[in-house]
């Protein structure tokens, strides 16, 4: 009887001893996780304090020279289409400080931090649906954007509407204006306990830009002008909502012609197949 209280107790300690290591470990690895966190966001914040004035001052002494030119030339030597000239080249580098500007802003959300998700059950036709006439409006006179999907149109999906509008709405700019004619199709899915949706068009998808990462993108002398002509800090932020969301982003471009952009992340969904 003895024995066999020494062999539980002992096997007890054994036990204990096993599940102390695990939690020390897991523990050890969130530390460390929360470390490189903080590291990261410092990192994030310093290249771009260091980047910030190069990268702005192009721009910005654009728009004071033409501003400067407008306000000092006397008003019988300036001609009207010069004016218009010089307010359209104004114009054109507010955008570009403009949407560099909340780029950074959006994907310092992401970077260093763990974002607050409300995940809230909707229709994801009539969400798919509220994308399609949104992107109508950017894309071009000969392309046409259309929904494709194997679910039911009762489907409904638990996830955050905020981000997800983001996510969307980048990569359907993005293919807006990088398709000239043709259709761009969004395929939307039920896999692996989640949600997968495709998004497919004719032009040149940047794939190199899928494997650059913020920092690598920011240390760069021409990020505002490259995050204005291409697709790296709107990809950059997709990739952080979709890895926030633990899921899977990956872009193919064939022969730099036909694109296809696909995400997947976890979500609860219900109704499926309902009626169909």
């Amino acid at each position: 009887m003895v024995t066999l209280l020494l062999i539980i107790i002992f096997v007890l300690l054994i036990g204990f001893g096993i599940a102390f290591y695990f939690m020390y470990r897991y523990h050890e690895y969130q530390l460390k996780r929360e470390i490189k966190r903080a590291q990261k966001s410092e990192l994030l914040k310093s290249v771009f304090l260091d980047n910030i004035s190069r990268a702005l001052r192009a721009p910005l002494n654009a728009i004071l020279g033409y501003s400067n030119l407008i306000l000092e030339e006397k008003d019988e030597y300036m001609q009207a289409a010069q004016v218009k000239e010089m307010a359209s080249k104004i114009s054109t580098s507010s955008h570009q400080v403009l949407g560099f500007i909340q780029h950074l802003m959006e994907l310092s959300k992401f970077e260093g931090i763990t974002p607050a998700f409300t995940f809230i059950e909707v229709n994801l036709a009539e969400l798919m649906a509220s994308y399609r006439r949104e992107a109508m409006v950017v894309t071009k006179p000969d392309v046409n954007v259309r929904v494709r999907t194997d679910l039911s149109p009762h489907c409904r999906g638990r996830l955050d509407t905020n981000f997800m509008h983001q996510l969307m709405m980048h990569l359907l700019t993005n293919a807006a204006k990088l398709t000239n004619q043709g259709d761009i199709t969004v395929f939307y899915t039920h896999e692996r306990r989640g949600l997968k949706a495709t998004i497919s068009y004719m032009g040149n998808g940047q794939t190199e830009l899928i494997g650059e990462d913020i920092y690598s993108f920011l240390q760069r002398e021409d990020a505002l002008t490259q995050s204005n002509e291409s697709s790296g800090l709107e990809l950059s932020l997709c990739r952080a909502i979709v890895d926030a969301l633990g899921g899977e982003l990956d872009i193919d471009s064939e022969n730099g012609r036909k694109t296809t952009i696909s995400f997947w992340f976890p979500c609860k969904m219900v109704d499926i197949h309902k009626d169909m």
